[in-house]
Formats: structure tokens, sequence, C-alpha cells
């Protein structure tokens, strides 16, 4: 066991005063559900390339870069320096600028296969207009998800995306849509069908039920909500064809995989040509820039036949950035970067894990990846409730603790951005690791009844 297992003493005064004055103006202190842990909410100073500090000057190397967009790293000089520019020929006109012009080819450049492109603000409008657009092309109503994948928080998103319990999703050969939160109509809800990630078998019955009612199918394709877990081979492939059979629309949610597992997204990575996709995140590395794009049979939609708007889609921030960032990911080896350094983090806490005699799974890409306790491969959401993730929780809450910060929540990824190949970025990242996994496994041991093995989560 490590001799430093014993948990640090972060300074948190400063925190927890403006969590008590947030706490008097905004729900839960912070402007999103996600960012709210109670009175250990972080309240963020500042961040420059891998790492963040806190106002109580706790500096941590950032291992959630805001959920995946600061792909280059924080306050990318290359990035600022060019929004900085051209944001001072002003910002909001709700007239088009040629940096949207840019952005579009660019995605046009990059992926290869999307032909027409509308700029959103974020990647919950992004998805929220590709499903309109999947059904005003087709006619029909019904879209189907995944169940475990977070699609954004509009209505038609927020179905089986992330209990607990996996009962609370049905019988997987008939799963529920399980509404997240309150607020959500009924029919709308009804309008969502929700499916076990990479069952083709699944689909094909669904298809052949209810074929003639779907518009389309959104997918992340890998599930970013669960650790990333990647689909059993030839899933993507297979979905591809059961689409075209049918007559459905096939829509890839790239939000966080758009321009981060390949220079073409998960389309690039897999093979697989979607009809539409939805883009946000890395594509402004921090900016509030996200698209929609497809064929351009599918996006002839708009604008005659169906709505689409924004006051600040397409602003001169956004866009400058994202033509910035798309053109650094497209000129240099940054990605190249990012998978070498996801690599070399995945190797040392390999090395780590194994000299404990823990059983453990590596999901996902080297740029965006999930570490499970457990024997299994993991193929759906439901294989989540397998593993261990009540160790993992404590592990990445005591690696907060040390100095690097993923997400208190298995289900999260973690973030690689090109920046952590800086310094010693990566050997800090695996010692504290190390630290965390010791002190939970030590805390587990104590709490443990002697003579009782302790067992994976279920």
């Amino acid at each position: 066991m490590s001799t430093t297992s014993r948990t640090p003493a972060l300074r948190r005064d400063k925190q927890l005063a403006m969590w008590r004055r947030a706490m008097r103006s905004m729900p839960g202190g912070t402007n999103s559900n996600f960012r709210a842990w109670g009175e250990d909410t972080v309240y963020v100073d500042r961040g420059k390339g891998g790492r963040v500090w806190d106002i109580d000057g706790n500096e941590y190397i950032d291992l959630r870069m805001g959920y995946g967009p600061a792909i280059l790293g924080h306050a990318d000089d290359r990035v600022d320096d060019h929004v900085n520019e051209r944001m001072r020929l002003g910002s909001a006109f709700s007239l088009t600028s040629e940096d949207e012009v840019r952005v579009a080819e660019l995605i046009k450049e990059l992926t290869g296969w999307v032909e027409m492109v509308r700029m959103t603000v974020s990647g919950t409008e992004a998805t929220m207009h590709a499903m309109r657009l999947a059904r005003a092309y087709t006619g029909r109503t019904k879209i189907v998800k995944f169940e475990g994948q977070y699609h954004g928080v509009h209505d038609y998103a927020l179905i089986s995306v992330t209990p607990d319990v996996m009962d609370e999703l049905g019988d997987r050969d008939n799963p529920v849509g399980l509404v997240w939160g309150r607020g959500i109509p009924q029919a709308i809800a009804e309008t969502i069908i929700p499916a076990p990630f990479s069952d083709l078998d699944f689909l094909r019955r669904l298809f052949e039920r209810q074929g003639e009612q779907i518009a389309a199918v959104i997918v992340e394709p890998v599930l970013g909500n669960a650790q990333a877990i990647q689909p059993r081979p030839g899933f993507h492939q297979g979905l591809r064809a059961l689409t075209r059979e049918f007559g459905i629309l096939l829509h890839y949610d790239e939000v966080k995989t758009g321009f981060r597992l390949a220079k073409g997204g998960a389309a690039e990575y897999f093979g697989v040509t979607p009809d539409i996709a939805s883009y946000a995140k890395a594509m402004g590395n921090g900016y509030p820039a996200a698209a929609f794009g497809g064929t351009r049979e599918v996006m002839s939609m708009l604008p005659e036949k169906m709505s689409h708007g924004g006051t600040y889609a397409g602003n001169r921030v956004a866009a400058a950035a994202a033509c910035k960032t798309l053109e650094i990911l497209r000129d240099t080896d940054a990605l190249d970067t990012i998978r070498r350094t996801g690599e070399r983090v995945q190797a040392g806490l390999s090395q780590v894990i194994e000299s404990r005699g823990l059983p453990y799974v590596f999901t996902g890409h080297p740029s965006m990846f999930g570490i499970m306790f457990t024997e299994q491969v993991p193929h759906e959401y439901r294989d989540w409730a397998k593993s261990d993730h009540d160790l993992y929780d404590a592990v990445a809450v005591g690696m907060q603790a040390r100095g690097a910060m993923p997400e208190p929540d298995s289900r999260e990824p973690w973030f690689i951005c090109e920046a952590h190949a800086e310094g010693d970025q990566v050997d800090r990242i695996v010692s504290i690791f190390a630290d965390a996994l010791d002190a939970a496994l030590e805390t587990r041991a104590h709490l443990q009844p002697r003579g009782v093995q302790t067992g994976t989560a279920g």
C-alpha cells in the first residue's frame, strides 16, 4: 500500500462561502445540475492548458476539460488571440459573417460527408434541431435512442439517460421510456423509443414492428455518458445497413466524439456515413460553438420547410473560435498527440491496477476513456451496473483531493487534451491515481467485515 494514502485536506474556505452566497440566488448554487455537488461544489478561478485552479488556489490536473470542449487545453493562446481579434469587430448581428461560412466549409472538409451545415450555440440545440430535421424529412414522428446515452437537456433527449438502478429501465427486451425529471409532457416522451446499445437483433425486431413510424435513430457512437463504452464490432456498420433497409435516418450525435476520435469524428473512426450529425464541444475549444449538418438532400428541408433560428447562432465569438480550432486540428498533429498521451496514461494506470490484483477494463478511445473495475467487457449501459463503480467513485473523489480532477461519477469518461502532454502531467496523473486507489482500498478493507470477500457493485 502507498505511504501517502491519507487524504490531503484541500483549502475550501472561499468556496464554502461562495457556495452559501450562490445558494441564495442560484438553485443548487450553480448554473447546471451537473455542477451542483453540495458543500463540495467547486468554484473555479482560472484554467491554463491541462490545469485548473479553484478560488481557494487549489491546483488540479483537469481530466474533465469541461466535459470535453477544451481539446487543445484551457485558454489556448492560438484560439484566444484569434477570437479577441475578431470579436472587436462586433459579436451578435443576427446577420451572417464570413466566419460562419468558413466554419461550415471546415466541417465539410474535415468530415468528408457533411454537405450542408447550420450553427447553433450548444449541443442541446444541435441535437434538438437535428431531431426535428429528421421528423421533417421523413414525415415520421418517433426517434429511437439508446439507454444511457445523453443528447442534451431538451424534452426529447431526457429519456432513459442515467438511472442508478437498472430495474427502472424495465425488461431489456421491452425497455420503458424512463423520463428524467419532471416537466416533460408524456406525449413527447412517447415519441422516443429506448433501445439497448449495440444490439442489432433488438433493432431489427423493433424496426419490423414500428419502422414506418420511426424517423431516425440518434446514437452517440460511443456511450459518452457511460465511460465511453464502445459498441460490439460491426454494430455501426449493421446499424447503417438496417436504417437504410427501413428508410430510417441515422443521426450521429458527435457532440463528444466530433473532431476528437478522428479529424472526421466517429464517422471517420468507424467508417460509417450517417445522414445527420450534431457537433459541439471540441469544435470551439471551450467557446459555445455547435452545429448540425448532413447530406444536401436532408438539409434541403431548410429554410423553407422547417424552422431553425437563434439570435446567437453563429455569433462572431463562437464562429471565430470554431474556425481557429478546426484549422488547428486539421493542420497539426494535435489529435495524434492527444491519442498518444491517453495511451501513456492508460499504460501507467494498467501497471497500478494490475499490481493491486484488481480486474479492470478500459473503455472508449485514448482521447476519451473510462476505467471500469470489472472482468466483463461492457457493451451497453446496463453493463455499467455490473462494475464496481463505488470503488471508482471513491478513487475519483480521492484524486481530486490529491490534485487531479476526473468527474466524481463513474459514468463520465476522462478527457485528454493536447496540453496534457506537457511536463510531468502524465506521471502525476498516474501517481495521484495510485495514491487514491490505495486509500479507497484501505478504507474498504477497514469497513469490510473480517472474512467477507469484496465483490462488484450491482
